[in-house]
C-alpha cells in the first residue's frame, strides 16, 4: 500500500498522497518543534516558572514531546500498517532499557542497604 491507496489517517506527517517521501516543510516543522521543545527544557531547568519538586516531572514530559516529534517527523513512525514491525521494535528496544534501568537501579539500592 503506497501513496493514493493508503487512507490519509493512516499517513504520517508531509506523506503527500502522490509521493512516499516527507517533503522539506515536514522536517522543517519538526525541527521547529524540537528547538522549541530544548529550549523549554532550558527555561524549565534555569527558571522558578515550575514549583521546584515538579521541575523534573516537566524535564521528563518535555524529553517525551521531544521523543514524540522525533518519531514521527524524522522517522515518519505513524500508526499506519506498514510501520507495525517497526513500532514492535521500539516497543522491544524501550522494554529492554526499562529493564536494563530498573535492574541496575535495585542491584544498586541492594549493596546500598546491605554494606550500609
Amino acid at each position: 500500500m503506497v501513496g493514493a491507496d493508503r487512507p490519509l489517517h493512516e499517513r504520517t506527517p508531509g506523506v503527500e498522497a502522490e509521493e512516499s517521501r516527507a517533503n522539506v516543510l515536514s522536517y522543517t516543522v519538526g525541527f521547529g518543534l524540537a528547538v522549541i521543545l530544548t529550549v523549554m527544557s532550558f527555561v524549565v531547568a534555569q527558571t522558578n516558572l515550575l514549583w521546584e519538586p515538579g521541575i523534573p516531572v516537566g524535564l521528563v514530559v518535555l524529553a517525551f514531546a521531544q521523543i514524540g516529534v522525533h518519531l514521527v517527523f524524522f522517522l515518519h513512525m505513524g500508526s499506519g500498517s506498514d510501520n507495525t514491525n517497526n513500532i514492535i521494535a521500539l516497543t522491544y528496544g524501550v522494554w529492554i532499557v526499562f529493564l536494563v534501568i530498573a535492574g541496575s537501579c535495585w542491584i544498586m539500592f541492594n549493596l546500598y542497604a546491605n554494606m550500609m
